[in-house]
């Protein structure tokens, strides 16, 4: 049979590679024991209040959920203190960066991106016939003037992810409110803030207050890290109302599912979950980093749930492979762009205890 070619736009992008499943690595190496520190999921699970919301759900399995969520975009609208009609809902915000680039990009269009950063931006900017215009980070920080000088009369959109995923990083409060005013109006500025929650720094900008003043502003949110809802494939995105108009053209009819909402409207009351997830959060970085300094190991500044680990003498596929074999799931750097590299999510005292003595038996058993 003769086979049906596929469009030109996607004949040279690969799959997404997500992080591996504790199933599979089971499964494959035989280990009654694995854990799972690659994929920034957050180790302490969800608030019980969410499992409750879940639970009180199942009944109505049998029905579609309302299209639009309202009652978690009017709950949404309250605790970020904006109209609701600037909000919308996603199959995890990188559904929101699905549907912008397929309301916006058309073939020819020009979209600056830093590199490394989230691949979903350049790979759903190609299949719709775009052309990702890639910054290099500077030690591993956005390059915002360099983003600023790449823009030109066929630039589109600009996609900031701050923190940045995979190094962590955040560009500083001032030099992004001044890149944000320097952003021609016409060209569409994407702020990816999945991991915001989790930013201590008070150098962090919040960029909320500035939607009224720069309308090509949008800021895109997930329940996926902080709020541990990650599984259910949910976050949202705040802009103009029609922008959010724009994309509801394009989304999928019932793109989030009843069980979704209802965890994510019980999450956001359950406060102190996330207050004390931040802390652990933050009481595990500094450990890790500390640990770390002492094998004489570097790590870009991080202020996310994750580090991104520097080798000098090993490649990150080597030690991600010997990793695994001891049970450990991290990600390899050469699938990041960093290939002397791996990222590590911080796990609870124990996981990040574990993963340390990992890795000190692999400096051990295999010297350089």
């Amino acid at each position: 049979m003769q086979s049906i070619p596929t469009r030109k736009e996607i004949e040279h992008i690969a799959p997404y590679v997500a992080g591996k499943p504790i199933e599979e690595v089971q499964r494959e190496l035989k280990l009654a024991h694995v854990i799972k520190l690659a994929s920034n999921e957050n180790p302490y699970g969800c608030s019980p209040a969410a499992k409750a919301a879940m639970q009180r759900e199942i009944d109505s399995t049998s029905l579609y959920p309302e299209a639009m969520g309202p009652e978690l975009l009017r709950k949404l609208a309250g605790f970020l203190q904006v109209s609701a009609d600037k909000l919308i809902l996603g199959s995890g915000s990188d559904e929101l960066i699905r549907l912008l680039t397929r309301a916006y990009v058309s073939a020819g269009d020009e979209v600056i991106m830093a590199d490394v950063t989230f691949p979903r931006y350049e790979t759903n900017v190609g299949i719709e016939g775009g052309k990702p215009v890639i910054v290099p980070l500077i030690d591993g920080t956005h390059d915002l003037d360099g983003m600023y000088q790449a823009i030109s009369a066929k630039t589109k959109l600009i996609f900031v992810c701050n923190p940045n995923n995979p190094t962590g990083t955040i560009v500083g409060r001032e030099s992004l409110k001044s890149f944000i005013a320097r952003v021609p109006q016409h060209i569409m500025l994407v702020i990816d803030e999945a991991y915001c929650e989790y930013v201590e720094d008070e150098d962090y900008l919040q960029t909320i207050p500035l939607l009224d003043k720069h309308p090509n502003l949008v800021i895109l949110r997930t329940f996926s890290k902080i709020y541990g809802l990650a599984a259910l494939r949910i976050g949202y995105g705040i802009m103009q109302p029609q922008v959010v108009s724009a994309l509801t053209k394009v989304k999928d009819a019932f793109n989030t599912s009843r069980m979704a909402q209802a965890a994510a409207l019980a999450a956001l009351d359950d406060t102190a979950f996330v207050d004390e997830c931040r802390r652990k959060n933050s009481e595990g970085r500094h450990y890790l980093e500390a640990e770390l300094a002492k094998m004489q190991l570097a790590v870009f500044p991080s202020h996310a749930n994750f580090l991104m680990v520097k080798f000098a003498k090993y490649s990150g596929e080597e030690i991600f492979n010997e990793l695994l074999k001891q049970g450990i799931i991290v990600r390899s750097g050469h699938l990041l762009g960093y290939p002397d590299t791996i990222r590590v999510s911080i796990g609870t005292i124990e996981q990040n205890k574990a993963f340390l003595t990992a890795l000190q038996h692999i400096f051990t058993t295999i010297p350089r």
